[in-house]
């Protein structure tokens, strides 16, 4: 697979892909989920490394607000989303037109600071009023899970803030701004030692589907499928499992 991603994107170097005015050639972008940062900064290196002349750029954020920018024509040829809903929300307007692939699932964790100093021990403790929340905003895939594990708990919460994207909420626990979040299991993995992360049983009641897929008028096609394909290659799921991610 390693081979024939290299073989590929030598095409796109030569100029067998297309590209508008004022993009480099060779170059891929990718719209990807807050919570794909450090494993697909880590997969966009070794996809660099393996196919020279490449350069992949990428844009992380929020699945719904990524869905957005592309549906008002910002410029990209991958999009990794979060959820289904998110990616469905540019399939409806024919800003993608092939079928997502399912390349990862995630789970939500309770992150806390340091030491736990609001002695969080479980959902029920979102509902304690004296506590400090972060959720993502229901629009957000990390929001959605989140209200589906809530419900399932009978838990009604009042968060305190709610965060556009995984890792602004990550960020409000590991400085102390708040005494838990509900966030993905691997962005406290990544976090490596900021926060703690606690199970709870309901989190299989959301599990989040990650799909990719090429943008319609990707300018780099060719380079489009064949980052699609690295992420889906061996190296690919080796990465993302590292990160804590489950496969399908």
């Amino acid at each position: 697979m390693r081979r024939l991603v290299a073989v590929v994107a030598a095409l796109v170097v030569a100029g067998c892909g297309t590209s508008d005015e004022g993009s480099a050639p060779g170059e891929v972008t990718v719209f990807a989920a807050a919570s794909l940062t450090e494993s697909f900064t880590s997969l966009g290196k070794d996809f660099e490394a393996a196919n020279p002349g490449i350069k992949v750029k990428f844009n992380f954020g929020g699945s719904s607000a990524l869905a957005q920018q592309l549906n008002q024509g910002a410029p990209a040829d991958v999009f990794a989303s979060a959820a289904p809903a998110n990616m469905e929300q540019v399939a409806d307007t024919g800003t993608i037109t092939a079928t997502p692939t399912t390349f990862a699932r995630n789970t939500l964790q309770i992150a806390v600071p340091k030491g736990n100093p609001g002695g969080v021990g479980g959902l029920a403790d979102f509902g304690k009023a004296e506590l400090k929340i972060a959720l993502c905003a229901e629009q957000v895939p990390c929001g959605a899970a989140a209200r589906k594990v809530l419900a399932a708990a009978g838990v009604t919460a009042v968060p305190d803030t709610l965060e556009q994207d995984v890792k602004a909420a990550l960020t409000k626990v590991s400085l102390g701004e708040v005494d838990a979040a509900l966030v993905y299991r691997t962005d406290v993995k990544a976090a490596g030692g900021k926060v703690e992360g606690k199970d709870f049983p309901e989190a299989g009641q959301a599990v989040n589907d990650y799909p990719i897929a090429p943008v319609a008028k990707a300018r780099n096609a060719a380079g489009a499928q064949a980052f699609i394909d690295f992420v889906r290659s061996e190296k690919g799921r080796a990465v993302l499992t590292e990160a804590g991610f489950v496969l399908p």
